[in-house]
């Protein structure tokens, strides 16, 4: 697709100019910007923007939720030649510090008084920080800081100046090229300093493009903007995707409704990391829980019948007669209902990525007649690298590689990645830039993994990461902690573990609980608590997460390669990791090394055999105060299998 992102907005207005574009949820009403509208937004913007002095190739940063004004100002920048950089709006001051220094950062558009304080806080360290637009003017009145403005004075300012210059607009979007820089987005920082990846128009419309395709994408898609518009995956969903397609992206009024609303919009395609369908299905299953008798019986019941044939029906499979009429009827009963209370009533195409997704949870999903399909990609690679075809879904494997795509396995079972999606450097690290892409286009990934006898990608985990075990009666056995967590994290009573045990003796493991599964679980047995770090420390609890425990070991017995990942000794954390605590990135992927670092003291004791250990830590709260949680932990052991031989 050899056009730009504001290219493509002037092309759906001028041919389906009065079709809906955007949607934005306000005090419980939804609102329509129709594309003419929107380009007629975005015009304002960005002459606005030429005006206050953003030049060709600059960096601006957008901070915010998905709001339409937000979309507008992404547009707008692309359209005067300049580069839109989106930065996670739930990150602290600090975090921004380093994104806005290195792009050289002059500009900013913000969503609200949350995002206004947070710049104003960091000012002084980012001294190039000359003026910042705000979308939601809500207690932002009294502010009177230089450079800080309400972005109706720039679309106003930007008003003006496209009223005197009508032809303005367009002759200076038919000027960019598909080539230039489209967008920067910083990765979440793992290890040290987070780094800018530069994509360019072609890269993220050409795996927008192909991803459409794949999929039979059409204009008359609904879609639903509720994650980071930062994350390249709702970016590509949400912005690139949209641009590609046409179809309408609604945005939700605010966090705490996005159940609500996505019952309301009903989208057609759909995308969440699993987390999220874990939180759905735990939903489900304490709802049920606490229903009646009778109902329970006939939940029970349908989704026996559901995991049976389910999944055949929906890979086109054959099923008996007397099966499709009884499925039929439960569709009637429960999954069309259960479906309609999701939200998942209208949707056609759903996926998940960035994490494994359980086997019981991803077959619930397709059993109950919703398209649930796994998809495999990263910043680097504009996402979509391997996509399951409709009637391919599996629980292990990540899809196959797509149009324009072309994967290879190095010696050391790294992914190799070739596509025309790759990105086109990391801002100011020729270093970075020179590790990851090699001289003839191949990316690596990092990850490890093979493709399978059917053509399907399966990962095991980052090549970093996979270690191995020494000492003790598993030396020298492969040991892969991600994979071990994801078994764990399977189980709706888990939301977290980290996994320890390269050049160890043996695996270890700490976990932080669902504190909604668990607790629901402890109040139907009358089991009192005060809190998460009490309920955490109940012995009851700790038989809980100790039967998940031994099932995943039983699991990995049977696994040749990582039987020796079996975990020996586990611990229920007392507080929850966090982004702001540094124990999660801003992904909500667990940092091991960090965590294994700030609980060294839980780490020895685990290693050292002790049943108990007292820890105090540092947290933060929401509104950026410091306290302590403290409180003595349970260590226990657990049952190992001898590895299960298989047949030759």
């Amino acid at each position: 697709m050899n056009r730009t992102f504001p290219q493509l907005l002037l092309q759906h207005a001028a041919e389906r100019g009065d079709a809906p574009a955007l949607r934005e949820k306000e005090y419980g009403i939804w609102q329509t910007h129709s594309w003419v509208q929107l380009a007629a937004l975005v015009e304002q913007i960005a002459a606005g923007l030429q005006q206050a002095g953003l030049q060709r190739g600059e960096h601006m940063v957008v901070i915010g939720s998905n709001r339409p004004r937000l979309y507008a100002t992404m547009l707008a920048i692309q359209a005067v030649g300049a580069i839109p950089v989106p930065l996670y709006q739930d990150a602290v001051a600090a975090e921004c510090v380093y994104p806005l220094t290195n792009a050289e950062v002059r500009f900013a558009m913000v969503e609200d008084q949350e995002q206004v304080d947070k710049l104003l806080e960091i000012r002084e360290r980012c001294p190039l920080l000359a003026r910042i637009w705000y979308d939601d003017p809500r207690g932002l009145r009294k502010y009177n800081e230089d450079g800080l403005q309400d972005i109706e004075l720039l679309i106003q300012a930007g008003a003006a100046f496209a009223a005197q210059h009508p032809g303005w607009f367009r002759e200076t979007v038919a000027k960019a090229s598909a080539d230039e820089v489209a967008a920067m987005f910083f990765t979440s920082g793992t290890t040290g300093n987070p780094k800018g990846v530069v994509h360019t128009h072609a890269t993220l419309l050409d795996r927008a493009s192909a991803g459409a395709e794949f999929d039979k994408l059409t204009s008359n898609e609904e879609v639903l903007a509720y994650l980071p518009p930062a994350w390249i995956g709702q970016n590509i969903f949400s912005y690139a995707q949209w641009l590609a397609c046409g179809y309408v992206v609604n945005c939700p009024e605010s966090a705490s409704t996005v159940s609500i609303d996505l019952k309301e919009v009903g989208p057609t395609y759909y995308f969440a990391p699993p987390r999220v369908f874990e939180g759905l299905l735990t939903s489900v299953t304490i709802r049920m829980e606490d229903a009646g008798l009778l109902k329970r019986k006939m939940f029970a019941a349908c989704m026996a019948l559901a995991r049976r044939v389910g999944p055949a029906l929906m890979d086109g499979q054959a099923v008996g007669a007397w099966d499709r009429f009884k499925y039929a009827l439960g569709d009637l009963l429960v999954y069309g209902p259960l479906r309609n209370n999701l939200g998942f009533s209208r949707v056609r195409v759903a996926y998940t990525a960035g994490e494994a997704i359980g086997p019981d949870l991803f077959s619930f999903y397709r059993s109950i007649g919703i398209n649930l399909k796994q998809l495999y990609g990263s910043t680097e690679t504009a996402v979509f690298v391997c996509l399951q075809p409709d009637n391919q879904a599996r629980a292990d494997t990540v899809g196959v590689p797509i149009r324009g795509v072309e994967i290879k396995v190095a010696e050391n079972g790294e992914i190799l990645v070739k596509s025309a999606g790759l990105l086109k450097e990391y801002y100011k690290n020729p270093e970075a830039t020179a590790e990851v892409l090699t001289a003839d286009g191949w990316y690596h990934t990092s990850d490890a993994g093979f493709l399978d006898a059917h053509g399907h990608l399966k990962i095991i985990d980052r090549v970093k990461d996979v270690g191995r075990i020494q000492g003790g009666t598993n030396d020298g056995a492969m040991f892969a902690p991600k994979y071990v967590e994801n078994k764990l994290k399977f189980f709706p009573h888990i939301k977290e573990v980290v996994a320890l045990g390269d050049r160890r003796d043996k695996v270890c493991i700490m976990v932080n609980i669902d504190f909604d599964a668990v607790g629901n679980w402890a109040e139907r047995r009358n089991l009192p608590y005060a809190g998460y770090t009490d309920l955490a420390q109940k012995p009851e609890v700790y038989d809980l997460i100790l039967e998940c425990v031994e099932k995943v070991n039983a699991d990995l017995a049977s696994d040749a390669l990582l039987a020796g990942s079996q975990i020996s000794r586990f611990l229920v954390l007392h507080k929850e990791l966090d982004a702001d605590d540094g124990e999660l990135t801003r992904t909500n992927k667990v940092r091991r090394g960090f965590i294994a670092e700030k609980y060294g003291v839980l780490v020895d004791a685990l290693y050292a055999g002790k049943t108990e250990q007292y820890i105090e830590t540092q947290v933060k709260f929401e509104d950026g105060r410091t306290g302590s949680v403290s409180a003595t932990l349970r260590l226990r052991d657990a049952k190992t299998f001898a590895p299960v031989k298989t047949a030759a």
